[in-house]
């Protein structure tokens, strides 16, 4: 898994407590029995310290609710969900004076395993009490936070697919990739984009998938070149190749296989900052797994505020 470097203390400060603790979970998240128990359990764990748990739905306030939970003396937000779930957290707390954490209750919870939380919630939760806040730097699409990607082309194409395909056959990691298959064997459009980067640079090109990452862990995941970038606080941008249907197959293979290289199936940008221009006038853009109709032009770039975020022990962490 993904390494995370925790920075060295000349003096360390004695640990205090994370709490009080602010536990944020979806009403729509899909939650089912098994998620509720799992919640329960954590939030007796946390408990410890001082524990609230509120529920939100998208649409609401969000940022209302954690401002009036710091002023209530919460000095950690929790977001309890899958990486979309964390997403809005993180995007309505940033800012504020609280760090950010998170509890595991996704499908694929790209971002606290990224962390080196144990994907069980309950022992991430224990891990959370003994955890030290650190700063990270987040990234953004037009000002909005994202932890892990966004992207455009066919990426958010799988995920309308794959949304489908848990209606009918449930949440199952082997129908994701099921819905990939399925995605790539459709998408025949490649997208036309100019891309200006922060020096000025502009290019116009044709591609499938515009995937801009942030999450190391992600790339290591699928061996995607990139995670120099992350490493150095910036946005590693990759650009797919291929125009007909064989090829996007192969991409598809590639992908699930694991195989993919760079030259040859993407290429690799590194970037403080971009500005995406698309000929769509409504492209469907996604971001930590949530999907949104946005209108033209794009900018992602590395927020320079940043964010609270509390990060396992070495001793805690997963290996």
């Amino acid at each position: 898994m993904a390494q995370i470097a925790y920075p060295q203390d000349p003096q360390p400060a004695p640990h205090t407590g994370n709490g009080p603790f602010l536990v944020i979970a979806n009403k729509g998240s899909g939650t089912n029995a098994r998620d509720g128990a799992a919640l329960t359990r954590a939030l007796e764990v946390l408990s410890d310290e001082d524990a609230r748990l509120r529920h939100w739905a998208p649409g609401e306030d969000l940022r209302a609710l954690i401002a009036e939970e710091i002023r209530r003396g919460a000095r950690t937000v929790v977001a309890a969900g899958g990486d979309g779930t964390v997403m809005a957290v993180a995007d309505a707390l940033h800012g504020q004076d609280a760090a950010l954490a998170a509890l595991p209750l996704g499908t694929f919870n790209y971002f606290t395993r990224g962390l080196g939380l144990p994907e069980d919630p309950e022992a991430a939760a224990r891990a959370l009490l003994e955890a030290r806040p650190r700063e990270i730097r987040v990234a953004t699409v037009n000002g909005r936070v994202f932890l892990n990607n966004a992207s455009l082309g066919i990426y958010p194409a799988i995920l309308k697919e794959r949304e489908d395909v848990y209606r009918r056959f449930g949440r199952r990691r082997l129908m994701a990739h099921w819905s990939v298959v399925r995605t790539f064997w459709r998408f025949q459009n490649p997208m036309r984009l100019t891309l200006t980067e922060k020096d000025g640079t502009t290019r116009s090109l044709r591609t499938p998938l515009l995937f801009v990452a942030r999450s190391s862990y992600q790339l290591e995941r699928f061996h995607l070149a990139g995670q120099s970038a992350i490493h150095r606080d910036r946005l590693a941008v990759l650009l797919g190749r291929g125009n007909s249907r064989a090829a996007l197959f192969r991409l598809c293979w590639r992908l699930i296989t694991r195989r993919m290289e760079e030259g040859r199936d993407y290429e690799l940008i590194e970037a403080e900052a971009i500005r995406v221009e698309t000929a769509s006038s409504r492209p469907l853009l996604a971001f930590d797994g949530e999907k949104r109709r946005t209108r033209p032009p794009l900018d992602f770039a590395m927020d320079e505020v940043p964010m609270q975020v509390l990060l396992p022990s070495p001793e805690d962490a997963q290996q």
